[in-house]
Order: structure tokens, then C-alpha cells, then sequence
């Protein structure tokens, strides 16, 4: 509904109310006239209707791959809500994350930025405070804005408390920079004593946003609440009990890509996998009979995503950074009743995370910040022509971590089509695939003569993308000089838990 259609109804409720005192007052009909005008006047006239602007709830995953639903042909997993939401949804299927790890993708979804611009291409390191975030641009145009959960953005210890003025725009304030101990879980709000989530932490957090939800049903501001949650990232078999009883390893069926030796390690990291993901399912459908039961999701925008996916065995790898589809791609749904409607529809065009902020804006009529380098694709959410060349850019530009170097890690840049992938590392082309004839990314056409003029224009694709973002792609070691970081012996930013 949009801000005609709001208005036109609250006028037509007091025209209700004026005819139901009749038998109290005498009629006033000089009142009657004035709500009759005013209604022809808002229909007549678009200027006045634009009287308030859509709320915004985003809800993120953490290490939640895109295959990993009911929607997405995952035959294991249990997630009606989700799958209802698809069902009511514009679905993204080839949204990726193009730096698949934590702190980064948050960055850039908060900032519009990629990572090598804002410079947060590690986890534990700090967004500039200052960042023009999606929620100071919202503040500035009369939204409330509030933030639920998992941070990761400030660079300072795990588990220390944040300031307001590190909140990067936040004002309901309810979070931890980092925690994966899901039932041993602690916040803080705006004071610097620290606070615990009862029991399943995800399942608290949804609970507290709800009350934020109901808070804001009859408030005349707009709301961006931004709702993180941890799970499923491991440890996986932490999960609510009722929920790990769901899944027998011995009963799931592997994607084709997971090697025969690591298929029983795979069956039981997925079994915990998979129950993180019913929990959240049903955390999912609390937020949906909220948004329903307050009236307000007819102007609220749902956006449901994760900052990364995990390989859980595929390839003979596990969890993030690394440059393939179980890893970069991510669930992405938009659903707005009063915008676009309920008709699902999936859109091929490879959405990235620095696009999310100016999508949001577009679709919310606000003026994107000269800062913001990604694209804005609120127009082909309104059957419009998708921005961009139909490419997007994925990269590591300097492994850390689980994916250390002498675990095979290595820096890379690479462009995910709606058709292929291709990545080159800094010692030449690693991979080629063709995503609709082989989606399991078996078949590495990299140097196999018969594909050679597919590789020259991947290449040459690629070379553009990387020039058009001023990336030279150099060893990482010289990001990390350049940006004053300090690092251990396996890449990573020493932190406080």
C-alpha cells in the first residue's frame, strides 16, 4: 500500500467515525464535505500522498548457503516459513556475497561500500564510525532505527560494549559484537552492563524484536531494525534439542559434489546444520504473525539474507571464503505487500552485498549518498530492467583464519554471471564453470582447449570489472600494510573473546 492508499484509508476511518456519533450529535455536514475533499484531493494529487515511507526489517543469517532451504530444492531441511515466505517473495537466486566472510559482507551492507573501499576485509577489525550506514541516511529522513544481535563490526574485543557513538546510526541498541555460544549468549543495551539472551539466543532475539514490532504498530516514524542472528555458523550441534531429534545423518542426502570420504562427516555436521536452520525457521514465522498481527506488514519490507555460505563438505571443503557457489551464494528475499505485492517472481541478476543499501533506498525514495559504489536494483523489483552488465564481482584479498594459507588458502578475484563462474588467482586462471549445465561446479573448464574463447571473454570480463573498480589485485600483505593492520602467523586479527 503506498502512501496514497494509507491515507486515503485513515480519511475514510474518520469519515466512519464522524457518521457513528450521528446518534450522539448532530451531523456535521460541513465535516463530511472537508474528509471527501481531502480524499479526492490525496488521489488527485501524488505530492500528498507520499506521506510516509515503507518500514524496513532485515533479518540476517550467519553462514546460512542459499541451497540450504526447502524453497531451493534442499531435500532435507525443514522450513515451511521460509518457504512461505518465497512463496509471497521477489527471490534473488543468484545473490551472492562477494567477500564470503563475516565482517565484510556486514560492512558492506550497511555501507553500500565493497571492501576494499571501506576497508574491512577481515573480521575484527573496525568500520570507520563515521561510515554513511543505511541507517544514518534513514535517521536523516525521520525513521527510528534499531539493531538486534550479532555486530562484528567494531573491532574491539568480542565481547566489549559499544558506545552510541560507535552504533554506526542504531538508536534501540541490543547487541554483542561477536558470540557463537548460542545458549550462553550476552548483550549489552545502552548501558555497559552486561545483559544475557534465556535459553536459544536467536530465539530471544526474534522474541525482543517482535516487542519492538508491536512498539511500532501505531507509531507515525518508519522503522529500520536490522534483526542478526548467529546460528547456524558452528558449533553445529548446539541447537535446541527438539530440533537436533529432527535429522538423522544417516538419512540425508549429500550434494553431489561432497567427496565419498568426507561423506560421514558431512551427514553429521549437516544434521546439526540443518537443525539450526528448523530453529530459525520457526524464529522466522514468529516475526512473520508479528508483522501480520500488528497490521503492519502491508508497508514493511522484509529482507531476508546471510553474510555467507558454507561448503559442508563440498568440493572436499568446509565453511566460507572460499570461491564457490556453496560458499558465495546466499538466500536473498525482498517482500513488500504494499510495493511490489505477493507474487513471487525469481530474478536472475547476480545481486552482491554492496547493492543491498541502495536497493533499499531506491525503494524507499531516498536519495543515495555519493558514497555508496553499489547498484541499485529497486527498479527491477518493479519489473524494471536489472542494472549492470549482468556480473558481479567476487574476491578474497587476503586469506585468514579457517582458510588460512597452509589450509589452501590464496587470494582471488573472480565474476559470477548468471551463467558462469570464473576466478583467477595471482598466478593465473584457477577456475571456469558453466553454473546451468553443471550446478555443482564439477567440471573446470580453466585451459580445456574447446572452451578457450569462453575463457578469453571471461577474462576480459573480468579485467574490465577489476579496472572499472580501480583493483589492481596484489598480495594481500599489501592491503594489510596499507591499511595498518597487524596480523598473526595464520592472517588473522588478534582479538579479545
Amino acid at each position: 500500500m503506498n502512501g496514497g492508499a494509507r491515507l486515503r484509508r485513515a480519511l475514510i476511518s474518520q469519515r466512519q467515525k464522524i457518521r457513528a456519533r450521528r446518534s450522539l450529535a448532530p451531523p456535521s455536514w460541513a465535516a463530511e464535505v472537508l474528509v471527501l475533499f481531502l480524499i479526492l484531493a490525496v488521489a488527485s494529487n501524488p505530492a500528498l500522498a507520499a506521506v510516509r515511507k515503507p518500514n524496513i526489517l532485515i533479518v540476517l543469517a550467519d553462514q546460512w548457503r542459499a541451497q540450504a532451504f526447502g524453497f531451493a530444492g534442499d531435500p532435507n531441511v525443514r522450513t515451511p516459513n521460509f518457504d512461505r515466505l518465497a512463496s509471497e517473495s521477489i527471490r534473488f537466486i543468484n545473490a551472492v556475497a562477494g567477500m564470503p566472510v563475516c565482517s565484510p559482507t556486514r560492512a558492506s551492507l550497511l555501507t553500500g561500500q565493497r571492501p576494499l573501499t571501506h576497508g574491512v576485509f577481515l573480521n575484527d577489525v573496525p568500520l570507520n564510525p563515521n561510515a554513511m550506514t543505511i541507517a544514518r541516511v534513514l535517521k536523516s529522513e525521520g525513521y527510528d532505527t534499531g539493531y538486534i544481535g550479532k555486530w562484528h563490526l567494531n573491532g574491539d574485543g568480542r565481547s566489549t560494549f559499544i558506545p552510541r557513538e560507535r552504533r554506526q546510526g542504531f538508536d534501540y541498541w541490543r547487541v554483542l559484537e561477536c558470540t557463537h555460544d548460542y545458549s550462553n549468549s550476552y548483550y549489552y543495551a545502552d548501558a555497559p552492563d552486561k545483559l544475557k539472551w534465556p535459553g536459544y539466543d536467536a530465539i530471544a532475539q526474534t522474541h525482543d524484536a517482535c516487542d519492538y514490532l508491536r512498539s511500532r504498530a501505531k507509531s507515525e516514524k518508519p522503522f529500520l531494525l536490522f534483526v542478526a542472528w548467529g546460528p547456524p555458523h558452528d558449533p553445529y550441534f548446539s541447537a535446541p534439542g527438539k530440533y537436533r531429534a529432527l535429522y538423522d545423518p544417516a538419512k540425508l542426502m549429500l550434494r553431489p559434489n561432497v567427496s565419498d570420504k568426507l561423506q560421514g562427516e558431512a551427514r553429521k555436521i549437516l544434521a546439526g546444520y540443518y537443525a539450526h536452520c528448523t530453529a530459525l525457521d520457526d524464529c522466522m514465522g514468529e516475526l512473520l504473525e508479528t508483522l501480520h498481527d500488528t497490521g503492519l506488514a502491508e508497508d514493511t519490507i522484509l529482507v531476508f539474507s546471510a553474510d555467507h555460505g558454507d561448503m559442508l563438505g563440498s568440493q572436499g571443503m568446509f565453511k566460507k571464503q572460499k570461491p564457490f557457489d556453496e560458499s558465495i551464494r546466499v538466500p536473498m528475499l525482498v517482500r513488500w505487500p504494499g510495493g511490489p505485492g505477493l507474487k513471487p517472481r525469481s530474478l536472475d541478476a547476480p545481486i552482491n552485498s554492496e547493492d543491498v543499501m541502495p536497493t533499499l533506498l531506491g525503494l524507499c525514495g531516498v536519495p543515495i549518498p555519493k558514497s555508496v559504489e553499489g547498484l541499485d536494483y529497486s527498479g527491477c523489483l518493479r519489473d524494471g530492467k536489472a542494472p549492470g552488465d549482468g556480473a558481479t564481482v567476487v574476491l578474497c584479498s587476503a586469506p585468514f583464519g579457517e582458510w588460512e594459507r597452509r589450509a589452501g588458502g590464496k587470494e582471488y578475484r573472480g565474476v559470477r554471471t548468471t551463467c558462469y563462474t570464473y576466478v583467477r588467482d595471482l598466478s593465473g586462471p584457477w577456475l571456469l564453470f558453466d553454473n546451468l549445465t553443471d550446478p555443482y561446479q564439477t567440471n573446470n573448464l580453466v585451459n580445456v582447449p574447446a572452451h578457450a574463447a569462453l575463457q578469453s571473454e571471461m577474462e576480459a570480463l573480468l579485467k574490465r570489472k577489476l579496472r572499472e573498480r580501480g583493483d589492481e589485485f596484489r598480495p594481500g600483505a599489501e592491503y594489510i600494510a596499507k591499511w595498518g593492520y597487524q596480523v598473526s602467523a595464520n592472517g588473522t586479527i588478534p582479538y579479545a573473546p
